[in-house]
């Protein structure tokens, strides 16, 4: 009987191979910079080395497609519109709250491993939205679309509080960004870092005491 034939996996297109070479990249660029070799990439990757230059013109090329997967907000913005309306809306921000600083925290540090080794600042041509502030960015949109993005994911959480607030929906949503942004890069200091519950009980209820108007 003759022995059957096996179907071949389909092979990666050259998009589908830049993806992965650059997310196996990332976390290598975060820890060595650019020091990193493509070697070390391909034997991370399991690939050969000749294999990052058939997607790749050059390191320098390899690099600021990391830059812009580091930059990219999409994961961020989808991790907002997934948390639930359901919980309270203090649970609702600290987790907004906790993805947006995850996302600071990476892009800083690729950046910074770039820059602690010698890389000057080079960032991928912006198509179509940046970060605000250092806020999510996406490597294809500008800073205004970025900025409302952003400020639209927050907003939904807001939403089901709409009838409570002393402000349109879209206003605390701003105010709410710019309180993360600047919890990310906390003044240096005596003292210890406030919590993200501290932040968000004066946020929410203000500073003085109930019934201290005065």
């Amino acid at each position: 009987m003759p022995a059957k034939s096996r179907r071949r996996a389909p092979g990666m297109s050259p998009g589908e191979r830049r993806e992965m070479i650059v997310h196996i990249a990332l976390p290598l660029v975060a820890e060595h910079g650019a020091a990193v070799t493509t070697g070390q990439i391909a034997r991370a990757a399991g690939i050969g080395e000749a294999t990052i230059f058939r997607v790749f013109t050059d390191k320098d090329e390899l690099l600021d497609a990391c830059v812009a997967e580091a930059l990219r907000a999409d994961h961020v913005l989808a991790g907002i519109a997934a948390i639930p309306l359901d919980q309270p809306l203090p649970a609702r921000l600290a987790e907004a709250s906790a993805a947006i600083e995850a996302y600071l925290a990476r892009m800083g540090t690729v950046i910074g491993a770039l820059h602690a080794t010698g890389r000057p600042g080079r960032r991928p041509p912006v198509r179509d939205g940046g970060a605000p502030h250092g806020g999510p960015a996406d490597p294809g949109v500008d800073r205004n679309t970025a900025m409302n993005r952003t400020r639209d994911a927050l907003a939904a959480l807001f939403e089901p509080e709409r009838d409570r607030l002393r402000l349109p929906v879209e206003r605390v949503a701003d105010l709410f960004m710019g309180l993360v942004f600047a919890r990310s890069r906390p003044p240096a200091g005596p003292g210890t870092p406030a919590s993200v519950e501290e932040y968000l009980d004066v946020f929410l209820h203000g500073a003085l005491k109930e019934g201290s108007t005065e």
